[in-house]
C-alpha cells in the first residue's frame, strides 16, 4: 500500500485537532454508531481541561488505497521540544493558519523547522467562515514569512485551500461548495512525496525513535519512521546512542502500527512506515534501533536549548504529607529522571545537599505542565521561582530574548507599550492596526521581564488582550529587572484560619485564604497594600464581653479570596519564596519559614 506521512502544524487554539477529528471521521476510521469524543486526540485529561495540545500524537487514514499517516502536533512554543523531533518522521508539512488572525509566533518556530529540513508545505487557510476572516491577508502574511524564513522557490510554491475545520469542508477555491474534506485529502495524496525510505526496503533494518512511552502489558514502547529495511516479531535488534556507543542488545517482541485511534498489532514493519516496536529496556528517544551488523546511528534533529529554570524541592512545611504519598527525594528525583528521559527539552541537575532538584526547559507553560501531572500522581513539592538561564559569549553575559506578539484593544496599547518597553526592558520592533479596533504590537523583551507578566497583562487589558511569546534569540545582559512592587501577608501563627481576624486584615491587602482553612508560621496568606512585608495573626478570635448592645454582634462578611491557578502562583512568588504543591491544594510561603532566620538571611545579603 502506498504511504504518505504528513505533520498537522499550527499555532495552538488554530484548529489542529478540530481538523484531524473531522479528517478522521469523513476517511471512514470510526464506525458509523461509534461514540468519538470531542477533540479526540486530545486524549491527556489536561489536554482536554486546558484545550491545548500537549504531546505530539499519530495517527492514520486510508484515502483511495493509500495510508496517511498524520501527526498532530502542540500549538504552544513551550513544548516545541515535541513539534522538532516528530518532524524527522513526515515527509512534508499541513500549515494552519486562522484566515483572521494570520501567522503567530508558534507558526513561525515550527515552520522554520519544518523549511530547514526541506519539507514541502501545504498551507490551510483554517475558519474562513468567521466574521473577522481576511484569508487574503493571511496567504500574503504566509509568504511573506516564508520568504523571511529562507525559504527555496520550490517551498514558495506551496499549494493552498480554503477550510473550515469544525465546519468540515475545504476548497480550493473560497466559494467552492464546502461540502467535505475531499480536496485537502487529494492535495496531500499529489504534493506529499511518498517516503523516499521505501526504495531502501532491502537494506538491513533501522529506525531513529522519535517518542517513548510505556504499556502496562508490554512495558517500554519506542515510537519512529522505519527508515531503512524491514522487521519482523522476533528479530534480534541493538541500539546505538546518538554518538554511536551500543546500549543495548533485545529481541522485538511485537509491532504495532497506527489505524486510526488505535495501534494495532502487525507481522512486519516495511520502510518509510511509522510503527511502535517493544522488547527493549533502556533505549531511548533520538536512539537508533537497528540490524546487528549497522554501526552508524541515524543522526538526530538538535533540540534549542532550554531557557529557565526552576528548582523542585521536598515539602518541609509543617503540613507535609497530609495530602500526598510521594514526599521522598528519591522518589521524586526517579520521577524527573523518567521525565527528562521521554521529553527532550527537559533537563534535570541534582543539587549539592541532595534534597532538592533543578529542572529546566521551555517556560513556565511546560514547567506547569510537569508539575499539574505530578500532583496528580500523589507527589508533594516545594517549587522556587523561575530563574532565566544566560550564558557567556565572548566574556560577556548573554540572555534569552523573547518575541512577544500582542493583540490589544487600541485603548490599552498604551498601557501595554509602557510596561514592556519601561520597566521590562524590551525594545519596540512593530504596532499596526489589526482591524475591528485591535492593535498588533510586536517586542523583543528579556525573558526575565516576562516572568510574571501575564496577570498583569490581563489586568491592564481587562481581560481583552491576547498575548503570544516565542524565543527570539540571545542578546547582551540588560540589566536589573525589578520583581513584585508590593510586599505579603505572612502567618505568624500555626491553626485554622479565622473569619473575625481575616475580617480585620482585609484593609491590609487582598487575602489568598479563606475562614477555616489550615495556616502555618511562614505561610503566606495575602498581598500586602504596601511594598513591605507584614507579618500577622490570622487566629485571633473575638474577645468576649457581656455587653449585648445593637452592632456590636453584627455577621463578619468576607471578601472571596484571590485563589490563584498553579501557574500564577509559581509567576507571583518572589525569590524567597516557594510554591507549596500537594494533590489537593496550592499555598504560597516564604522559603525560610522562622521569621528570626528570614531577619538574620536578609542581614547577610544586606
Amino acid at each position: 500500500m502506498d504511504i504518505r506521512n504528513i505533520a498537522i502544524i499550527a499555532h495552538v487554539d488554530h484548529g489542529k485537532t478540530t481538523l484531524v477529528d473531522k479528517l478522521l471521521s469523513q476517511s471512514g476510521a470510526f464506525r458509523e454508531n461509534q461514540a468519538i469524543a470531542e477533540r479526540a486526540m486530545d486524549s491527556n485529561d489536561i489536554e482536554r481541561e486546558r484545550g491545548i495540545t500537549i504531546l505530539a500524537k499519530c495517527t492514520s487514514v486510508e484515502w483511495k488505497g493509500t495510508r496517511i499517516n498524520i501527526v498532530d502536533t502542540p500549538g504552544h512554543a513551550d513544548f516545541g521540544g515535541e513539534v522538532e523531533r516528530i518532524l524527522s518522521m513526515v515527509d512534508g508539512v499541513c500549515l494552519l493558519v486562522d484566515a483572521a488572525e494570520g501567522p503567530m509566533p508558534q507558526t513561525k518556530f515550527v515552520t522554520s523547522k519544518a523549511l530547514a529540513l526541506g519539507l514541502k508545505p501545504i498551507v490551510v487557510l483554517n475558519k474562513v467562515d468567521k466574521p473577522a476572516a481576511d484569508p487574503e491577508n493571511a496567504l500574503n502574511e504566509v509568504f511573506d514569512l516564508f520568504a523571511n524564513l529562507g525559504a527555496t522557490d520550490e517551498q514558495l510554491d506551496f499549494p493552498h485551500v480554503y477550510a473550515s475545520g469544525i465546519g468540515g469542508w475545504a476548497d480550493l477555491e473560497l466559494d467552492g461548495p464546502r461540502q467535505d474534506l475531499s480536496a485537502l485529502f487529494d492535495l496531500i495524496l499529489k504534493h506529499v512525496e511518498p517516503p523516499k525510505q521505501e526504495f531502501r526496503a532491502d537494506e538491513p533494518f533501522q529506525m531513529l525513535a522519535t517518542t517513548l512511552s510505556a504499556d502496562p502489558f508490554i512495558g517500554r514502547i519506542l515510537t519512529g519512521r522505519v527508515e531503512a529495511g524491514r522487521l519482523k516479531v522476533g528479530d534480534t535488534l541493538k541500539a546505538l546512542s546518538r554518538t554511536g556507543e551500543r546500549i543495548e542488545q533485545f529481541r522485538c517482541t511485537k509491532i504495532l502500527a497506527f489505524r486510526g485511534l488505535t495501534q494495532q498489532p502487525i507481522d512486519v514493519a516495511e520502510a518509510g512506515d511509522i510503527v511502535t516496536i517493544a522488547g527493549m529496556t533502556k533505549a531511548t528517544v533520538a536512539d537508533t534501533l537497528c540490524a546487528l551488523d549497522i554501526e552508524a546511528p541515524i543522526p538526530a534533529q538538535p533540540i534549542d536549548p532550554p531557557t529557565i529554570s526552576v528548582t523542585f524541592g521536598i515539602n518541609d512545611s509543617p503540613l507535609a504529607g497530609k495530602d500526598g504519598n510521594k514526599v521522598q527525594s528519591r522518589v521524586i528525583r526517579e520521577r524527573l529522571m523518567k521525565e527528562a528521559e521521554v521529553n527532550v527539552a527537559i533537563r534535570v541537575e541534582d543539587t549539592p545537599g541532595g534534597e532538592a532538584f533543578v529542572v529546566s526547559g521551555r517556560g513556565e507553560l511546560q514547567m506547569g505542565v510537569l508539575i499539574e501531572n505530578m500532583r496528580r500522581e500523589g507527589f508533594e513539592l516545594s517549587i522556587s521561582r523561575p530563574r532565566v538561564i544566560f550564558r557567556e559569549e565572548n566574556g560577556e553575559r548573554m540572555e534569552p530574548i523573547e518575541e512577544v506578539i500582542v493583540d490589544v484593544d487600541d485603548e490599552y496599547s498604551g498601557a501595554v507599550i509602557e510596561k514592556l518597553t519601561g520597566p521590562r526592558k524590551g525594545d519596540l520592533v512593530e504596532m499596526r492596526p489589526a482591524g475591528h479596533g485591535k492593535t498588533r504590537i510586536v517586542a523583543h523583551v528579556p525573558s526575565r521581564g516576562l516572568i510574571g507578566y501575564q496577570g498583569e497583562f490581563m489586568t491592564d487589558t481587562r481581560g481583552n488582550g491576547v498575548l503570544n511569546r516565542i524565543f527570539h534569540g540571545w542578546a547582551a545582559y540588560k540589566g536589573p529587572i525589578a520583581g513584585r512592587r508590593q510586599g505579603v501577608l505572612i502567618s505568624m501563627e500555626n491553626g485554622v484560619s479565622v473569619a473575625y481576624a481575616l475580617w480585620n486584615l482585609e484593609e491590609r491587602g487582598k487575602l489568598f485564604i479563606g475562614a477555616q482553612e489550615q495556616v502555618y508560621q511562614g505561610m503566606i496568606i495575602g498581598e500586602h497594600s504596601r511594598d513591605n512585608d507584614l507579618e500577622v495573626n490570622p487566629l485571633k478570635g473575638k474577645k468576649l464581653t457581656n455587653v449585648r448592645a445593637s452592632g456590636t454582634d453584627e455577621a463578619v462578611r468576607l471578601t472571596p479570596p484571590v485563589r490563584m491557578s498553579l501557574e500564577e502562583a509559581i509567576a507571583y512568588i518572589d525569590d524567597d519564596e516557594l510554591v507549596e504543591v500537594t494533590p489537593k491544594i496550592v499555598r504560597l510561603r516564604k522559603r525560610l519559614l522562622d521569621p528570626h532566620e528570614r531577619k538574620r538571611a536578609a542581614r547577610t545579603e544586606g
